[in-house]
Parts: structure tokens; sequence; C-alpha cells
């Protein structure tokens, strides 16, 4: 799955893009289509974009952030500039992006112990080339701060890295501690990592001297510790010095304490060079204003239309706008907090989680809530955005479908004493195969907070739906809204060892959804310790599996992880709602959106004249 970032469902739908994008006609129902591709004309140099952003903002913009910073969006931020090594997504399709990756060659050889990576003989926006030496420095910070990298995964880069060996300027060798599906390293570990200007970025203060100092442990730690000092400062995130020399096809020109942000093109830049002359993300805090801009026509060039306005799509297009949906390549979920103090011993029970996920009707909420547009939500992959990756059980409704019959009855075989519509309370407290479980107490209720990003009008109707739908077995699901960075801020990851007052007083959480990166296997989210496993999800054969998939290329294999996955519900399933991408007709470029970028790739945007 990649890093452990949390990304908001009401945020900009440029950071949803997958494969599937291409525009409407009429006012019949929004197309998608692998294949599809804008109509092109002669291209107009110059010109600014203006794209939405609702209900999110990025708030760190040094691309390692700490370990506690799980904002998704702050990639968002980043990428542009400082792309990673590996890029994936290429156009409309789930692939490495050779054109745009920092590599020019990438060469498994003893086994798939070791890789061999030439980088291409670009510069950096100062003039300066991109060498392996920008590569060890990225590996030295790493090596001493690896814990404090919140897209670390871990026993993966760097502790898996025996040796590093730089022949020349622009060749790097890695060996390994074993043998990687290198599918899996290229797509999920190596695509986490962009290259840092060693000669601009390695000292330890504003006023020290660039050096060598990365290569201690003590130097590394003390540039890391200042560089992430410096990442934190919003208010000089386009001023600061640092964070003007880039590799990538976009320097940051202003940021606003409003979470408005915009980009000027790199004249540096050694690949493929933008025709506008400015990017702009302007910020809304929910659906409403936003659909409101849209309809004026004047403010912006790029959005997402709310699913709850879909009947505005004929009007926009008859404005000069055209449109496209955007099956997005995550999973949507309720996390669960195994090791909260009032109701871990009840989410630690499997039997729990499943009745509650019998009692989520997700095809009812991909019809009625979000008009067809979303992901069923079977399980660990997305149906739409993976499908060459989901399994057959996922694909034939996962090992759930809605059944309040199942669940009444699962509960009732644990010792509770239903009653739908009031509150459920454990009648025979216990550990043997019929009472409730370890830690639930006689009269316990089966009642939880749960906790989600505000912002979009369809995510508050999903939740009021479950809601109902819970308390057909008297589960009682308490909702509260709040701001994204709110949210992230206030759920902290929690394990059996965990304090209660460390971010851990939450019960159930939802974020919006979890990005996937090409290989959609659940590294860092299901694994025992995973940089996003917020929950505590803790099961050795999960854990085997997992790396099975790292190890290994079998499809049966990755299926048996799936599957696994899918019933043992780490998370709780919901629908996936797919982004619908309002786009001004003269754009072109911005379909079929990179699925893994965030469909940020303006420098292959232009308005036709």
């Amino acid at each position: 799955m990649g890093q452990g970032v949390r990304v908001a469902a009401a945020a900009t739908v440029l950071a949803m893009a997958v494969a599937g994008c291409s525009g409407s006609s009429g006012g019949g129902p929004i197309s998608s289509g692998e294949n599809a591709t804008a109509k092109k004309g002669p291209v107009k140099q110059g010109g600014t974009v203006t794209i939405a952003q609702v209900g999110a903002q990025p708030d760190f913009v040094f691309p390692f952030a700490p370990a506690t910073n799980q904002n998704g969006w702050n990639v968002n931020l980043t990428q542009p500039m400082w792309p990673f090594l590996v890029y994936a997504g290429d156009g409309g399709s789930s692939v490495v992006n050779k054109n745009k990756s920092l590599f020019s060659s990438l060469v498994w050889s003893n086994g798939d112990k070791r890789v061999t990576i030439t980088l291409k003989s670009w510069n950096w926006s100062d003039g300066k080339p991109v060498t392996s030496r920008d590569f060890t420095f990225v590996y030295n910070l790493l090596k001493a701060n690896a814990a404090n990298w919140s897209a670390h995964l871990v026993g993966l880069f760097p502790e898996d890295v025996s040796a590093v060996s730089t022949p020349d300027a622009h060749t790097v060798v890695l060996d390994l501690t074993q043998a990687y599906n290198p599918d899996f390293y290229t797509d999920d570990v190596l695509s986490t990592v962009p290259l840092l200007p060693q000669h601009a970025w390695d000292k330890t203060s504003a006023t020290g001297a660039v050096g060598d100092n990365d290569t201690t442990t003590a130097g590394a730690k003390a540039v890391y510790a200042y560089l992430q000092q410096e990442g934190a400062k919003t208010t000089s995130f386009a001023s600061n010095p640092l964070w003007q020399v880039v590799d990538g096809p976009w320097k940051l020109s202003e940021f606003r304490s409003n979470g408005y942000w915009s980009y000027v093109p790199n004249a540096g830049y050694s690949g493929a060079k933008s025709a506008l002359d400015k990017v702009a993300f302007s910020p809304f805090t929910t659906d409403t204003p936003e659909i409101n801009a849209l309809r004026s026509g004047s403010s912006l060039d790029v959005a997402s239309l709310p699913l709850n306005d879909i009947k505005q799509a004929q009007a926009l297009e008859s404005s000069g706008y055209s449109i496209a949906s955007v099956p997005i390549p995550g999973v949507a979920e309720i996390i669960p907090n195994l090791y909260n103090a009032q109701v871990g011993p009840l989410l630690r029970q499997l039997y729990i989680r499943q009745a509650m996920e019998y009692l989520i009707d997700r095809n009812q909420i991909v019809a009625k809530v979000y008009n067809g547009y979303a992901d069923p939500g079977n399980g660990p992959v997305p149906v739409k955005a993976a499908d060459a990756w989901a399994s057959p059980l996922e694909k034939s409704g996962g090992p759930y479908p809605y059944d309040p019959a199942k669940a009444t009855a699962l509960l009732q075989a644990h010792g509770w004493k239903v009653a739908p519509g009031g509150t459920t309370t454990c009648a025979s407290p216990g550990t043997g195969p019929s009472q409730c479980g370890a830690g639930i107490n006689a009269g316990q209720a089966l009642t939880f907070n749960l906790v989600y990003s505000s912002g979009r009008a369809t995510t508050d109707v999903q939740n009021a739906a479950i809601k109902s739908s819970e308390a057909q077995a008297g589960i009682t699901v308490n909702l509260k809204s709040e701001p994204f960075n709110t949210l992230i801020s206030e759920v902290g990851t929690c394990t059996a060892s965990s304090h209660p007052a460390s971010g851990c007083g939450w019960q159930l959480a939802e974020f919006g959804y979890e990005p996937y990166s090409l290989y959609p296997n659940g590294t860092g989210f299901f694994d025992t310790g995973g940089n996003g496993n917020s929950g505590g999800y803790s099961d050795p054969r999960m854990d085997q599996l997992i790396k099975a998939t790292e190890y290994g290329s079998s499809a049966a294999t990755f299926t048996q992880y799936e599957d696994y996955a899918a019933q043992q519900l780490p998370w709780l399933w919901l629908p996936l709602r797919e982004g619908i991408l309002v786009y001004r007709t003269k754009l072109q470029g911005v379909v079929p959106l990179n699925p893994f970028s965030g469909g940020q790739n303006f420098e292959d945007w232009a308005y036709t004249s």
C-alpha cells in the first residue's frame, strides 16, 4: 500500500486521480475509460490555472515529514518540487513513469538482492548537477532518522540496505539484506524516496556551512532536525532559500496561512518544460462555496464536483467546462482503535467487527449517496481502480455483504442481548465460545464514537446512513465531524503499550481514504508496527502474508493476503467515492490524469489558443 499518510475525501480531486478519466457529453452519465484523452489544439504559452482545494491543506514542506505528521497533503505540496526517484503513474496508466523518474535505468541482479540505479544527467534549479551523492545524502539522513520519517516502512528502506556504493556520479548500487519482489520494491519502496540537494541542504543551522555533516550519525541527526524544524515553518515555505533548490518542474511562489499556495515553473528543470506561467490552489472549507465558484464561471479552472451536485454537470458543460469521473487508487475505511481504554476490548473481537461490517449497506451507499460513482469497498483492494489485483472474493461482493440478520445472530451467539433500535448489551461475560470475550463486562453496551473529516456533504450522509443501519442491531454510533487537519492532530497511533492520554482517546476514525502505491499490498497499514497502522492491529498470519507479497511475485500469494485481510477486518471497509473532475475545456492535458502523482502533472497542461 505504501506510505502511511491520511487523505481527506473532502480535498481536491487532483489528489485522487487514477486511470479512467474522460470527458462527459450532454447531460447523461459521466463517463470514464482507461484510454480517454482530452481534445488537443494549438498550445498557447502562458496562463494561470486555479485549482479548488476543499477541506484540507498541507502543513509541512521538507519532503521527510515527522512520523507524527500523517497529513497526506504534504506530498501533494512537495512532489512537484522534489519528485520521487521512481515516479509512479503515466497518463492514465498504473505504471512507472520513466520520463519523469530520476533514473535512466534500474537493473536487478544477484538473485534480486542488488539493484543498480543509473541517474539521469539532470540538474538542480541552481544549476548544480543531480548526482549519486544526493542519493547517499538521503540514505544517510534516513539511516539515522528513519523512526522519525512519516513514510517509513518498518524493516524496509533504509534498514534493508546492507551496503551502498557509488561507482560514479550517476550510479548507485544498493545491496539488500535479502531478495525482494522487484515490482514491490520498485513500486512501493523506491517510489517513496526523493533525491535532496546535498550541496545546499547538508547543514545544521541557517548560518552553518554546507559540508559532509550527514556522513556521521550525529551529523545526520543534526541536519535532519534542522531541516524538519525549518520544514514546519509555514510562514516561510515560499521564502526560505532551502526550498527554492528543487529538481522538479515547479517552484513554490506563495503559501498563505489560509491554505492558498501557488507554483511557478522551475526554469532550470531538466525535463519537459511547462507552457503555464502559474498554478494556484484556492482553499474552500466545504462543498458549497466551491460549487458556487464553479457556477460563477470566473475563479476556478479545475475542481471536483460534489456528488450531491451531480445535476449541475450539464450546466457546467454549457459554461465551458468538461467533466470526468475519476476512480481513486485507495481504500476508504473506518479504523477501529483496538486499544482504546473504553472500547478496545470490544473492537478486538473479530465477531463484533464482522457484525458491524454486515450492517454497512455498501451497495445502497454507492447507489444512493454517490449516485453510482464509487468503488464498492469490499476489502483492502479497490475493485475499480485496481481491477488487476482485486480477487474473485472482492469482485463478488466481499466476505461481508449487507446482512442485518447475520449481524444479529453473530452477537446473540456470543452472549449479547440484542435490542434493535435500542442498546445491545453483554448478557454473558467471559471468554468462552458463547460469551462476550476478554475484557468485556456484564451490561456493557455496544456504543462507539466515530470521528470523521468534515467538509463534504456526501460524507455526512454516508455516516448518517451507517449510524442508522448499525442501530438495527442495537449498536450505537455517535458521530462527530472535524476539519481534516484537526482530525489528524487528534488521532494518534495506538498499541497495547500506548498510554491512553497520548492521542489514543479516539474510538473509531474515518479520514476519507488511504492512498495506494502501484503495488497495493498492506505494507505500512496492516502489518504489526506499520507507520499507518493507527488502530494497533497485529496478527502474525497477516504479517507473514504481507511479507510474502514483498519477497515473491506470485499472484496466488497476493490473493491469499488480500482475502485474509478482507476477512479479518483490520479496518471496516467502506465505499470510496470517485472524484468528479471539472476542468475548463480549453485546458488540455488534464486527462487522462496520472493515477498516483495526485494528478499534479501541471507541466503537461496547456491552454489552447
